[in-house]
């Protein structure tokens, strides 16, 4: 079954649910009738109007006076609200007026341990870290890097960084040396915050040694703090006075990072205000969180998932903390701490439901779920048949809100709506305000059912400032802004909906995303060509069982075979050199790889003639022929239904 072959929606939300949504109260609010239709077409229309209803509407304070759109002629430069200033870390502590006494912060682990921070606990704890990093000589515009789970202690250090300016980075501690020398390294950072070890799946893996080598590699870091009775004292400095410095909306609060296909990763450098004004919107508006709701989104500190879920508590909802394996001791493991804590909101990846389905467990077999009313996927496409599920096996009556965006802004193009019925295999609506479209080649539009470029064609306040240490902009305009001049091309291909949602298909570009974690292939080959017996190697993403694998290809030298042995040492080198996400699904020896006739590597007419879509540009490439004999392999033949 397909999207298409669908003749009624999976959920339907009645009209006493609809008119209790934010979104209902919002488009009353702003005197916009019609649906989501027209308050999307207004939202883009009247950017200005928009922004400034949501600035209002959703608990930043008064809007600012002065301009809220500064148009330039070109789209990346355009800025919103010149004039404002705030500070984040203030916004996301004060939550909307949320009690004091209530949890903003609930941490759980794996083995069931939990841990409740109030929300004056976490204001009191932010000061004092906020005061070691002063007194470290961090100020406005120094970087502050984390390398830690998803506990607490890294929600407390963005805060106290963002409180007095400092632009925050994180990674996980799953990430190998060479992957966050590669991130951290560009952005020469004053203090770095690390653990020395982190369970997962019942395991712990020490990280004192690698840790070692960070910072060695890492000389700006003038302080290393590591978890435990060394973050305590160095916390330890008594009773202080919260302060937050009003900064322009326009501050760095993040650098995340999105890798490319050539070098280093790219360091997206995030405004402040506008990626919180974004976030607000889209957990408010999209995703119906309210206050007193409890939220808990699956990521590591190394998924912007993690910054999205980080400013959760803007709304005055509680931000549940899971660490560990979301398959530990069993499928059972994250359903049962949506029970157990009554989660009224559940995010996790479109590859986690469809392992939990071939698992073969169902939820509601052994849960409830009174509480829940959204359960959200991203990362990746959700499969037709993982939306029935969730329906079947979950629950009913609940959202089920596909949503789409990226590292890349730090949010959302399409995703939920509260107010409308969910298609199996469908991203229910373009987010409001972004003026979202489906592009052919010739900068036409695509028709409805047709695939083509997702792009972006008027500014939104997520936009990035641009890459850390590209001064002139070249390098972020040709990430975005290059494919089709003055418009942002996003890199992902998809297609319109008869119902006016959105079928995302995977990515265009030649970035891999397997289960939605983007990975860029220069790491991967910079492991695979110190190993002596590999010539050369070409890897790339096929789209397999509604996801993507990664498939290296290697070219060997004369004499060497592909023996186990020698697989075992390529995705040994990958998983230390990188992360256990970037190893390879498939290691395989081929005699020749498809090259353009200025000689680079051909991965994404690979990837599509592998996946079964037309190769672009053939006359580019000087040994087409190559890429036969890959689609001839038997290991990539699609799997048979």
């Amino acid at each position: 079954m397909s999207a298409a072959d669908a003749t009624a929606p999976l959920w339907t939300p009645s009209l006493e649910r609809v008119r209790s949504t934010n979104l209902a109260r919002f488009a009353e609010r702003v005197g916009i009738d019609g649906g989501y239709e027209a308050l999307h077409r207004w939202s883009v229309t009247e950017p200005a109007s928009f922004w400034s209803a949501c600035w209002g509407e959703l608990g930043l304070g008064e809007p600012p006076t002065g301009v809220a759109v500064e148009p330039a002629p070109e789209m990346q430069d355009a800025r919103f609200y010149p004039g404002a200033r705030l500070n984040v870390a203030e916004v996301i502590l004060s939550g909307r007026g949320a009690p004091d006494a209530e949890a903003m912060l609930l941490a759980v682990g794996e083995d069931g341990s939990e841990r409740s921070l109030s929300r004056a606990e976490v204001r009191d704890e932010v000061a004092r870290v906020a005061a070691a990093l002063r007194a470290e000589g961090v100020g406005a515009g120094d970087r502050v890097a984390a390398w830690l789970p998803n506990v607490p202690e890294t929600m407390v250090l963005m805060l106290a960084a963002a409180s007095i300016g400092a632009v925050f980075s994180s990674t996980s501690p799953d990430f190998g040396v060479d992957g966050v020398l590669d991130r951290f390294g560009q952005i020469e950072p004053t203090v770095l915050v690390a653990c020395e070890g982190y369970s997962y799946g019942g395991k712990w893996f020490d990280r004192t040694t690698e840790l070692a080598k960070v910072r060695d590699g890492l000389p700006s870091v003038r302080r290393l703090v590591t978890l435990g009775d060394d973050w305590s004292e160095w916390a330890d400095r008594g009773d202080v006075e919260p302060h937050y410095e009003q900064l322009p909306f326009d501050h760095p609060w993040y650098v995340l990072y999105s890798s490319g296909t050539t070098g280093v990763p790219k360091c997206i450098v995030h405004r402040a205000g506008g990626v919180l004004l974004q976030h607000m919107k889209e957990h408010q508006l999209h995703c119906d969180i309210r206050p007193g709701d409890r939220v808990a989104y699956y990521t590591t500190c190394g998924w912007m998932m993690w910054n999205w879920l980080a400013s959760v508590p803007a709304s005055g909802a509680t931000a549940v903390l899971y660490e560990g394996s979301p398959f530990h001791p069993g499928p059972e493991a994250l359903w049962e701490l949506a029970e157990r804590l009554r989660l009224t909101f559940l995010g996790v990846s479109a590859k986690f439901i469809d392992s939990v389905r071939k698992a073969g467990y169902r939820p509601a077999d052994h849960q409830r779920f009174d509480h829940l009313r959204t359960l959200a996927s991203t990362g990746s496409p959700l499969s037709v048949e993982s939306f029935e599920w969730v329906y079947e096996a979950v629950r009913a009556d609940l959202h089920l809100a596909s949503i789409s965006g990226g590292t890349d802004l730090c949010g959302c193009f399409v995703g939920g709506d509260p107010t409308s019925p969910v298609w199996a295999g469908e991203i229910q609506r373009p987010a409001l305000g972004m003026a979202v479209e489906v592009w052919r080649e010739d900068r036409t539009a695509a028709e409805v059912g047709e695939r083509g470029e997702l792009v972006c064609v008027e500014p939104f306040p997520s936009m990035p400032l641009g890459f850390w240490g590209d001064e002139s902009g070249e390098r972020y305009r040709a990430a975005y802004f290059e494919r089709f001049p003055g418009v942002w091309a996003h890199g992902d291909f998809a297609s319109w909906t008869t119902h006016g949602g959105m079928i995302i298909h995977g990515r265009s570009d030649t970035t891999l995303n397997p289960g939605g974690i983007r990975i860029g292939t220069a790491e991967i080959y910079r492991q695979v060509e110190q190993i002596p017996q590999v010539v050369e190697s070409l890897v790339f993403g096929q789209e397999w069982e509604g996801d993507t694998r990664i498939v290296l290809l290697v070219r060997l030298a004369e004499g060497a075979e592909l023996t186990d042995d020698l697989v075992a040492e390529v995705k040994q080198r990958i998983r230390t050199g990188c992360t256990p996400r970037h190893v390879p699904a498939l290691v395989l020896a081929v005699d020749d790889l498809p090259r353009t006739r200025s000689n680079k590597l051909a991965e994404l007419a690979v990837s599509d003639a592998v996946s079964g879509r037309p190769v672009r540009n053939t006359t580019a490439l000087a040994n087409p022929e190559a890429i036969d004999a890959i689609v001839a392999l038997p290991a990539l033949a699609p799997p048979q239904r």
